[in-house]
């Protein structure tokens, strides 16, 4: 299929660890993975909670599919702007192409999710993700800095900063 593995790809663990832990409601991942997707389903099953997988990837869609059940929806989008995301979540996990993407649907999630689990955080890709837009939104915030690529935990709801 030509996709990349990397264990840097799941940096963000930890965090969403500490977010299925401590947050509850349905979760929202924006953007399929190999490390995520599993991850996620075999969590949220456990956890008796609903994972909507939404990507925009046909190739990512077809493997996050292997998991749709009562539990996890798994839904192809053509256009992010058409997705219908806006309503409340438990936890979000920001992870989607195109990278730039992600601040728009940061800002649209900002009052629905009592948590994101926002991937690839670092300061120096912030020409890829333009974070720094969107960190303004959140009442609180939480760098996870122990491995790259960077993770941030945001929320209004939630103080984050005590996963740390």
């Amino acid at each position: 299929m030509g996709l990349k593995f990397h264990p840097k790809y799941c940096s963000y663990f930890p965090l969403l660890v500490k977010a299925l832990e401590n947050v509850p409601g349905d979760v929202l991942e924006l953007g399929a993975g190999l490390h995520s997707t599993f991850f996620l389903h075999w969590m949220c099953l456990d956890q008796n909670r609903m994972l909507y997988t939404y990507d925009n990837d046909p190739r990512f869609y077809e493997i996050a599919n292997q998991c749709a059940a009562d539990t996890h929806r798994v839904i192809l989008v053509d256009d992010w702007d058409d997705a219908p995301i806006e309503r409340e979540w438990g936890i979000v996990l920001v992870d989607q192409k195109p990278a730039i993407r992600r601040k728009d649907d940061i800002r649209r999630l900002a009052d629905y999710a009592q948590c994101m689990i926002i991937h690839d955080s670092q300061g120096l890709q912030s020409h890829h993700y333009h974070y720094e837009e969107i960190r303004p939104l959140f009442r609180y915030k939480y760098s996870y800095m122990k491995v790259r690529p960077h993770t941030m935990a945001v929320s209004n709801f939630i103080d984050v900063r005590k996963w740390g």
